[in-house]
């Protein structure tokens, strides 16, 4: 069930409209309003990801990047975008 929801109206070109109902479709999305709320959500994924990243960077530890540190963050990311109204994982 949804969380409250707000409309909010945006104008786009008639090649634009067009491209996102074809992206929408070609994704297996029933509506391109569903479309348009997963790129918001990817976008806030990978800015919370950024941010974490630059935390992970500035902390200035000697731990190398390794495939399992990465894991790390990301599943970091994940949650902290749960817990923010981000992607549903």
């Amino acid at each position: 069930m949804p969380r409250n929801m707000t409309t909010v109206s945006v104008s786009l070109s008639d090649e634009m409209s067009a491209a996102v109902e074809r992206l929408a479709e070609a994704g297996g999305y029933d509506t391109a309003s569903e479309y348009i709320c997963d790129l918001i959500r990817r976008d806030f994924d990978r800015q919370v990801l950024r941010a974490v990243l630059e935390d992970g960077r500035l902390s200035a530890q000697d731990e190398p990047m390794t495939a399992r540190t990465l894991q790390s963050l990301r599943d970091r990311a994940r949650l902290s975008a749960r817990d923010h109204g981000g992607a549903k994982q």
